[in-house]
């Protein structure tokens, strides 16, 4: 299955695509926590990858910005997103390059989305073009080959996936952004809140998987693009 230009939800369960706001809600915190500085009132936003647009809200309640775009291939996610923005300074789109938006931003967040997507250094080109010198991209990374929990992850995603899904390593990452011109660093998300314990739970058999998956397999990659 090839990666088509649109879809309409990314989660063929509709109910499983609500949900994804909340589940995801401690992680965009932790995001916004440890890579945004305080003051970004004056910042232009990317949301690559927004779904139902969740990260930008929250990043807006949190650490208000002067403009942000998301954009997304899932048509009927992108319209969520914009029924509801509220009067926050967001425009949503459908899509899947940053650089044809034509704006220059000064960030970029993306939660789960490299391992959906066929070709990195693309992806890191793309990026590129979308950022300011010195803008930087951060982007978070459960869903790859370095991961404990990818093996039956990988199974488990793709039943549900109304996308094809990718096996890509943090060196595989990390190189296609080296390449492309950015300086890359990364870091443990470390979750810095309680997550609930699903007992059963297909994706963590066990509490330790959870545990260990949102300590270490969880990362943040941090692309920070050179003049």
């Amino acid at each position: 299955m090839s990666r088509p230009s649109t879809i309409a939800t990314w989660n063929r369960n509709p109910a499983e695509e609500d949900a994804m706001g909340a589940a995801h809600a401690p992680i965009w915190r932790r995001m916004v926590d440890v890579s945004v500085p305080h003051d970004i009132r004056q910042a232009t936003i990317l949301d690559y990858g927004c779904n139902q647009g969740g990260f930008l809200r929250l990043l807006h309640d949190r650490r208000p910005f002067k403009s942000a775009i998301g954009i997304d291939i899932a048509r009927e996610s992108v319209a969520r997103a914009e029924l509801l923005k509220g009067q926050r300074p967001i425009d949503y789109r459908l899509g899947d390059s940053a650089a044809a938006l034509g704006h220059s931003f000064d960030f970029a967040f993306s939660h789960e989305v490299i391992y959906l997507l066929p070709d990195v250094s693309a992806h890191a080109r793309d990026i590129r073009a979308a950022l300011s010198a010195g803008g930087a991209y951060v982007a978070a990374m459960g869903c790859h080959t370095d991961s404990a929990v990818w093996p039956r992850w990988r199974s488990l995603i793709a039943e549900s996936s109304s996308i094809p899904i990718y096996d890509h390593s943090l060196e595989e990452v990390s190189k296609a952004f080296t390449d492309e011109g950015f300086a890359v660093s990364a870091r443990p998300l470390a979750l810095d809140a309680f997550m609930p314990v699903t007992v059963g739970s297909a994706y963590f058999p066990k509490v330790a998987d959870q545990l260990r998956y949102y300590t270490t397999d969880k990362v943040l990659f941090r692309f920070v693009r050179k003049p």
